[in-house]
This record gives C-alpha cells, structure tokens and sequence, in this order.
C-alpha cells in the first residue's frame, strides 16, 4: 500500500508540475510579446523555490501519520497500514497543490513586478 501511495504521489506531482503557470492570463494590449516570454521565463525561475516537492513529502508524512493512527484505532495493525498509506496519498496530494498554488502565485507577483496586467 505504501508504494501504491508514493506512485500515486510521483504521478500527481508530475501532473501538477506540467501545468504550473500556464493558466496565467495579462492584458496582451501593447505588450512587447517577446520581452514579455522572457519575463515569464525569468519569473518562473524564481517559482522554483517554492520547493513543491518538499511540501508534498511533508503532506505525506503528516497524512501518513494521522492516516496510521486514525487506521490503528478504527481497523488494528492492518487498517494502520492502509490508513497511513491513504494518508499519505491525500497529504501529499494536499501539499503539492499548495506548493502548486504558491508557484503560480509567485510568477504573477514577479510579473505584476514588472508591469504586467495579471488578470486571473
């Protein structure tokens, strides 16, 4: 169960991971498109230290815990099991999303920096 969790885990951090910026929509209106690429560029460079992937480790092993325990109380030794390894699926899920989250965030701040309209 514990290495169905961590592919799991793998897998929705490299989904999360393709579409980190690409959902961020300026006003287009006398941009120089050029610069502004370079811009995107160098501001998600800057999202990368974030560190998404510490995040999710962290979520995993907070969410395996409470999973074990919650498992150990409702289920013995073998709902432990199960219940840290959703546990850490759900938590490492939990915490991708929020180092997701902070990426993008990050990227718009750096562009709003540098004079862009950021519309979403």
């Amino acid at each position: 169960m514990i290495k169905f969790a961590a592919i799991t885990l793998s897998a929705l951090f490299v989904l999360s991971a393709c579409t980190t910026t690409d959902e961020i929509i300026i006003d287009e209106k006398g941009v120089n498109m050029s610069a502004y690429q370079t811009d995107l560029a160098e501001c998600r460079t800057y999202s990368e230290s974030v560190k998404t992937g510490e995040k999710a480790a962290v979520g995993a092993a907070s969410g395996a815990v409470v999973g074990g325990l919650v498992g150990a109380i409702t289920g013995g030794g073998e709902g432990a099991a199960k219940g840290a390894g959703i546990g850490a699926v759900g938590g490492g899920a939990k915490g991708a999303s929020k180092g997701v989250e902070t990426e993008v965030q990050v990227v718009k701040n750096c562009l709003r920096g540098r004079g862009y309209r950021v519309l979403n």
